[in-house]
């Protein structure tokens, strides 16, 4: 089986701007790789010190309009958390006095913009860039739930209620972007994935309540968000599938047309909604619809229309965000399901082994497309203080 070997030691600069402050594409991303690897002992720390370094060689961005999971400050506490060595405890003190600074500024512009009747941006709300990002960083820091993180899922409930635009009542993530994040000035759209729309907060708000945490109102918002996107799926009990987003027209009319399956991946497609099913499910203690979403991503393994749109190794769209997706939700899976899940990983560990041994390692060093990623999917599940995946929402 391939394995892609760890990146080396880091660049003496940046290779390009904001690198080291990137957990999607630079430093931070690889450096979870190192901080690994080191805690199992199989590198000592001053490589992985080095990355650390590395990321901190600039000023740590922490500009509310700039900053998510992915991006500035919280993307380089979120790797030093995941380290787990005493030497950051110090930096990462000091981070988090500026993520909760800039959490509650986008929580006040967020509830001003709801107040005002207004349509959210993607990057108000979503996982890579937004507040459920932000999120997910405040729940796995140790001594939550902090008063910051109840606030913000108090916000996702209010996000998710319906309000009336034009007459008119529809979700009220709905975003008044066009799919590539940009302004839309006929209606915007709907997102379902994971890594931009509805599965993100989803599965943030029921990771929540898994780990004890809750506020008014979210075991409602866990369940209307979960009847809305099943309200939205197509296809047959053997090949259910998601869209990956929804026009105004589409929901207007209650219906999508001219649509096939689309590319089975972790930031949108059915496996990425099927984690955020389950985990919805779980939280609500529901264990039809548990074992519903997993058979979505049974039946969805074996459809190889779906599976013959995969053509990259990496973690945001390709084998290797499939095969840690599946491992996800495997391991939370029913007694009846379980094995049918468990089964399907040594075949996309196969599956990705192949495509590597065909095309090569992907050309760039991140996490979300690059080598990192596929090195962290490729690799035994491994005990430390957060999980490299949490950061996809995957974690249980």
């Amino acid at each position: 089986m391939s394995l892609l070997p760890a990146p080396g030691p880091p660049p003496r600069h940046n290779p390009t701007p904001g690198w080291n402050q990137s957990l999607s594409t630079g430093a931070p991303g690889i450096a979870l790789v190192h901080f690994t690897t080191a805690r199992e002992g199989e590198e000592g720390w001053e490589t992985a010190h080095s990355w650390a370094a590395a990321m901190t060689r600039t000023p740590v961005l922490a500009h509310p309009d700039a900053c998510g999971l992915f991006h500035g400050a919280p993307a380089v506490a979120y790797a030093l958390h995941a380290a787990g060595h005493r030497a950051y405890a110090q930096a990462l003190a000091t981070l988090d006095t500026y993520i909760t600074d800039l959490v509650e500024t986008r929580l006040r512009a967020a509830h001003a913009r709801i107040d005002a009747g207004r349509l959210p941006r993607m990057r108000e709300y979503d996982l890579i860039s937004g507040l459920t990002g932000l999120g997910t960083y405040l729940l796995y820091r140790p001594g939550r739930p902090s008063p910051m993180f109840t606030k913000l899922l108090a916000y996702l409930v209010r996000l998710t209620e319906p309000i009336t635009v034009n007459g008119r009542k529809i979700p009220g993530w709905w975003t008044s972007d066009r799919p590539d994040g940009q302004p839309c000035r006929r209606g915007g759209h709907g997102n379902l994935g994971m890594a931009h729309g509805v599965a993100g907060p989803l599965a943030l708000a029921a990771t929540a309540m898994r780990r004890g945490i809750g506020v008014s109102g979210q075991a409602d918002m866990i369940s209307r968000v979960s009847t809305w996107v099943d309200g939205w799926r197509h296809g047959t009990p053997e090949t259910s599938w998601w869209p990956q987003t929804l026009s105004s027209a589409e929901l207007a009319d209650g219906a999508i047309a001219n649509r096939h399956p689309g590319r089975p991946s972790w930031c949108y497609g059915t496996p990425g909604l099927a984690r955020a099913r389950q985990l919805a499910a779980l939280a609500l203690g529901d264990r039809a619809a548990q074992q519903d979403a997993e058979q979505s991503l049974v039946t969805c393994l074996k459809d190889e229309q779906q599976l013959d749109q995969l053509t990259d190794a990496s973690v945001c769209h390709g084998w290797a965000g499939l095969l840690q997706t599946t491992r996800a939700v495997a391991a939370d899976a029913t007694l009846e399901l379980n094995p049918a899940l468990t089964a399907q990983l040594s075949r996309l560990r196969g599956r990705l082994d192949g495509h590597l041994d065909l095309h090569g390692a992907p050309k760039t060093n991140g996490l979300l497309e690059g080598t990192a990623g596929v090195h962290l999917a490729t690799k035994p599940p491994s005990a430390g203080p957060l999980s490299w995946d949490a950061c996809l929402l995957l974690a249980g």
